[in-house]
């Protein structure tokens, strides 16, 4: 891991009240060691240099304290945008758990999505920011079988070690949901799939799910991609460049049928599937929660 310096933190989100109600994003590392085929974050666009290195941002306390300090209006603060706030360096460096006690000490709410099992350390943490901010910790998980897991997210933990980490942020108290994104045509877009996912969920008590059954295409993440399933999937290169070509979002051909499928089952088990309802549930676990003080 390297150091670098940056010049900011906070990036207000372009639609705030939309994704999670995040009003800014934040990353406090560059690069990740995960090596899921399918990474956007690999796109040229974003310009991460030696994208398989991992760059903590030195100067991260002093710039949220000033950062935070000087925002008038308080909001939800996004991490794992761009890279995973629990990537195996984080067990020693601590950046995430300091950043989020920075936020708590302000009043800030935090949206995080991670493929990590280190996550459940800091369910303490969670719990004391969700007293007066909504709190939504999504964990990635694209497929429920560990030997696929293995292939397309090669250095991530396994997706039932993933679910065990729901379940242990569940029973901490913590807002905690999958983040089914992305779906890979032809790879993990199966109705069997998605099944056991939303099943394994509601075992290991995760609130909320949110799916997307497609997966994006840029240059950059494209060729990786493609050398991916060169390795993995033999012949199915030949397949994507038939179907999608230079699309950039490359929807599953069993999209309305998967996601018809998927809002049945997640209704089965009273678990949240739309934007809105996951926005609504977690401001109102705060509502509730200030109540119970008050009492």
């Amino acid at each position: 891991m390297r150091q670098i310096v940056a010049k900011r933190l906070l990036t207000p989100q372009k639609n705030p009240g939309f994704w999670f109600d995040v009003k800014y994003n934040m990353n406090l590392y560059r690069g990740c060691v995960f090596g899921c085929i399918y990474c956007d974050s690999r796109s040229e666009c974003y310009h991460v240099d030696d994208f398989d290195t991992i760059a903590l941002k030195a100067n991260y306390l002093e710039l949220l304290d000033t950062e935070l300090k000087g925002k008038r209006v308080r909001g939800i603060i996004g991490m794992g945008a761009m890279s995973d706030p629990y990537n195996p360096f984080e067990q020693k460096t601590l950046a995430t758990r300091r950043a989020l006690e920075i936020i708590h000490r302000y009043g800030f709410g935090v949206h995080l999505t991670t493929k990590s099992t280190l996550v459940q350390r800091d369910g303490d943490i969670f719990q004391a920011i969700s007293d007066h901010s909504p709190v939504t910790v999504g964990i990635t998980i694209t497929t429920a079988d560990d030997d696929l897991a293995s292939k397309i997210e090669p250095h991530a933990p396994l997706s039932s070690q993933r679910f065990s980490a729901v379940e242990r942020l569940a029973k901490d108290g913590v807002f905690t949901g999958i983040m089914m994104m992305p779906i890979l045509p032809y790879i993990n877009d199966t109705f069997d799939n998605m099944e056991r996912i939303v099943d394994r969920a509601a075992e290991s008590g995760a609130r909320y799910i949110y799916p997307w059954f497609s997966v994006t295409m840029r240059t950059g993440q494209r060729e990786f991609f493609y050398e991916g399933l060169d390795r993995h999937f033999p012949g199915l290169k030949a397949k994507y460049i038939k179907a999608y070509g230079e699309l950039y979002e490359c929807r599953s051909p069993r999209y309305r049928e998967l996601y018809a499928a998927f809002e049945e089952r997640c209704k089965r088990y009273g678990i949240v599937y739309s934007m809105e309802d996951i926005i609504k549930e977690a401001q109102d676990r705060v509502k509730w929660e200030q109540a119970r003080f008050e009492i």
